[in-house]
């Protein structure tokens, strides 16, 4: 099959998967609804459960999708940054500084609101966007730049980090059952204002990736070969390393700490379309979209009326496809 009909197949796939997953996750909830109730509201003829499937479930799974996208986006960007199939928003540190920057705040008792997120969001972006500011400061050693620094750097600033979330949880134990909606991840606060928060910038991130995808093709031969091609090295990977950095904060400060998305999704989509990044990155953020949407589903659905943290669901099925991942690529 060529790559132009296997990336049409993917698409059909992930749309068809994307509103059957939108068409149950409306129907999935505390209150019982059926498809006559969902089809009369689509039709705009059923006002009683406007509230039930437009302010709480469509919000939930826009959110979803939204912050799926993003980790997947990020993910897929870090990958070819640092020319590794296994980096991830961990790797810089981004998931780790935006979790201590939400219990920080938990711990302090703020609850304040700032257009439309809560403290805990606003403090998880500023943890995450400020680590990770912090890590490449460290990486730069008169004014000379290496991908190898900044990624070691990030991994110890991480595991730092986690260190001092850790410490803040067994501090302050009272606000542990809080701390673990950002720690493993959850959609059970969605609320539509966040997702119309954070979906532009979602969107212009999307739309910047595509821009500079071109140039990311010329970076993962090499800084010097991309040079030589007309690439400005050092320009396009601090537009990148923020984008990335954006993308994994806004993520967290949406729904807490989900692990995998953004390794697996770039990763698979990468093994069925091929590594061009001109397609690469729109896949991916679609593809990171639906596989979260249909996490969320299994997390709502799997012990109901229990719900599980979507970070549980996202470590299940990631881990064993990645040591899949592992032992197909030995």
């Amino acid at each position: 099959m060529s790559a132009r009909a296997r990336r049409l197949w993917l698409l059909i796939i992930l749309i068809a998967l994307l509103l059957a997953g939108l068409w149950f996750s409306l129907l999935t909830g505390p209150v019982r609804t059926t498809p006559g109730d969902l089809l009369d509201f689509v039709l705009g003829r059923d006002a009683a459960n406007a509230a039930i499937f437009a302010d709480i479930r469509l919000s939930r799974a826009l959110l979803a999708f939204l912050v799926g996208a993003a980790l997947s986006l990020s993910g897929a960007i870090l990958q070819g940054y640092f020319q590794n199939q296994l980096a991830d928003p961990f790797v810089v540190g981004a998931s780790s500084g935006a979790s201590l920057g939400a219990v920080a705040c938990i711990s302090l008792g703020l609850g304040v609101t700032v257009f439309g997120f809560s403290s805990q969001s606003v403090f998880a972006f500023a943890g995450g966007f400020g680590l990770v500011a912090f890590v490449y400061a460290l990486s730069r050693r008169r004014d000379v730049y290496r991908v190898e620094t900044l990624l070691l750097t990030g991994i110890a600033a991480g595991a730092m980090a986690s260190a001092l979330t850790s410490f803040l949880l067994f501090m302050k134990a009272d606000s542990f059952e809080q701390a673990v909606f950002w720690l493993l991840g959850s959609f059970a606060l969605a609320d539509v204002r966040q997702a119309a928060a954070i979906g532009p910038w979602v969107l212009a991130s999307l739309a910047a990736a595509q821009w500079f995808a071109k140039d990311m093709n010329l970076l993962v031969m090499g800084d010097e070969p991309a040079r030589s091609l007309g690439c400005p090295v050092d320009r396009i990977r601090k537009v990148f390393l923020t984008l990335a950095t954006l993308l994994a904060a806004l993520s967290v400060s949406a729904a807490g700490v989900i692990g995998f998305v953004g390794l697996i999704v770039p990763h698979g989509t990468r093994i069925i379309i091929g590594p061009d990044h001109r397609y690469l990155f729109g896949f991916s953020a679609l593809a990171g979209g639906v596989f979260l949407v249909l996490a969320d589903l299994l997390a709502r659905t799997l012990l109901f009326p229990t719900e599980l943290p979507i970070g549980v669901i996202t470590a299940a099925v990631g881990a064993p496809f990645f040591i899949y991942l592992l032992n197909r690529k030995r």
